[in-house]
């Protein structure tokens, strides 16, 4: 009888496989970053009201969450690298068109022409990011801890690049100008794209035509609690992160001359990066900060718990600091910089627990329609994030989008606590 083969570790294409897509999901988040930055500053200089910007990016998370639903059956049905490169290429298309944004154009034109481009590039962003996340299921070894090591170096790593692309956004729109940046990216990424095209190595799945779209709603309890509570803790950073604490940090550092506007977009960009790397540095190191390897699946549904309800102490500290200053001032800045990189390490610390435990819950079988439906609640998130950021900035300041971020944690931790707290296995039973 001939001996069954060994197929308890990674194929041999696996690791050449992740290194591809990680490098294709690496110079796409770059732009990402980038291109938020960009549009953020550009449009606040030209006059732009909180309420306005938060618009300019409503279009991009509706369609992260049409995208990511539909995304997981369009891996399924054509495959898991076709997703990739559309993702890539229309993140190309969206360069190209935003930089035939006119300044002579009427502001209600410019929010729609810009809106319609984001929305562009949201469906690309959540195609590349499904079909890279999902791979990585695929792609991991099934021994001890190797799915969380992965899973968590590719989003890390995808954050730390994710913040160099918002200090990349702000020194080009002070040095090249909005156009010519625009159009340099969406250069630097049709190059990368056709590299991929040429390294990716075989063996990630092509799709099957018997794919069914209603596949991609879960009838797991725990992937639907998870997918709740990805909703309120991304909601919670991007209440305070899209619009009310870049603008607030514009108000103290800009006179509104040319030479402090450079400064204030160098310094915010500085910023913004260092907490997406930081937040990335912690996240990647997340599998070893809690002794991964040592640790049932069991015992990470309980830390995620715990976390969770420290994290939600944070951003209520700030909010109460906030309230006592009042106003824009010196020492506030300060401190709402130490807190929010605070924030920013136990925020990392949830969303790796987050992505590790969305990949355990998933059915091999049904990997892309679980992954996009839970990042479908994450684009979800991000919207209502991205709409409260500019509406309570508008009516409460710094003080309401803290308070907001607060709540908002809380009833991630909610969700997080209905989570079933046995084996794989018996979460989906």
């Amino acid at each position: 009888m001939t001996p069954r083969p060994d197929t308890s570790a990674a194929p041999p294409s696996g690791l050449a496989a992740y290194a591809a897509v990680t490098a294709a999901y690496w110079a796409f988040m770059l732009t990402d970053g980038a291109l938020r930055m960009l549009v953020l500053l550009h449009f606040h200089t030209l006059g732009f009201s909180p309420v306005q910007l938060a618009y300019l990016f409503v279009l991009y998370e509706v369609a992260g969450m049409a995208t990511n639903l539909s995304a997981g059956w369009i891996a399924a049905r054509f495959g898991l690298t076709s997703t990739l490169y559309a993702g890539l290429g229309l993140q190309v298309v969206a360069l190209v068109a935003l930089a035939q944004l006119d300044p002579g154009w009427q502001i209600a034109t410019s929010v729609v022409f810009v809106m319609g481009v984001q929305g562009l590039s949201g469906v690309a962003k959540d195609l590349a990011k499904m079909a890279s996340k999902s791979a990585v299921k695929l792609l991991a070894p099934k021994e001890g801890d190797g799915l969380f090591r992965w899973v968590a170096l590719l989003t890390g790593s995808k954050n730390a690049v994710k913040g160099l692309g918002f200090l990349l956004g702000a020194g080009l729109l002070a040095t090249a100008g909005f156009t010519w940046a625009t159009l340099a990216m969406a250069a630097v990424l049709a190059v990368i794209l056709a590299a991929v095209l040429l390294a990716m190595p075989a063996g990630l799945p092509r799709g099957r035509k018997g794919a069914k779209f209603s596949e991609v709603f879960s009838k797991s309890a725990n992937i639907n609690w998870l997918s709740a509570a990805r909703v309120f803790l991304f909601g919670a950073r991007d209440v305070w992160f899209v619009v009310g604490i870049p603008v607030y940090f514009y108000a103290v550092l800009s006179d509104g001359s040319e030479a402090s506007n450079r400064a204030a977009f160098f310094l915010i960009g500085t910023f913004m990066a260092v907490w997406i790397i930081f937040y990335g540095a912690i996240q990647a190191s997340a599998p070893r900060l809690l002794k991964a390897a040592d640790r049932s699946e069991s015992d990470l549904i309980a830390a995620a718990r715990t976390w969770a309800a420290v994290l939600a102490l944070v951003p209520a500290v700030l909010a109460a600091a906030a309230m006592v200053a009042g106003a824009p001032a010196l020492w506030l800045t300060v401190v709402l910089v130490v807190g929010l990189l605070v924030f920013g390490g136990l925020f990392a610390v949830n969303s790796s627990l987050h992505s590790y435990l969305i990949l355990a819950f998933a059915k091999d079988e049904r990997v892309t329609m679980d992954v996009g439906f839970y990042y479908m609640a994450n684009a979800g998130g991000r919207l209502v994030g991205t709409v409260l950021s500019g509406l309570t900035y508008q009516l409460g300041g710094v003080p309401a989008c803290l308070g907001t971020a607060a709540a908002m944690v809380a009833l991630s931790a909610l969700a997080v606590g209905r989570l079933s707290s046995g084996t794989g296995k018996e979460a989906l039973s």
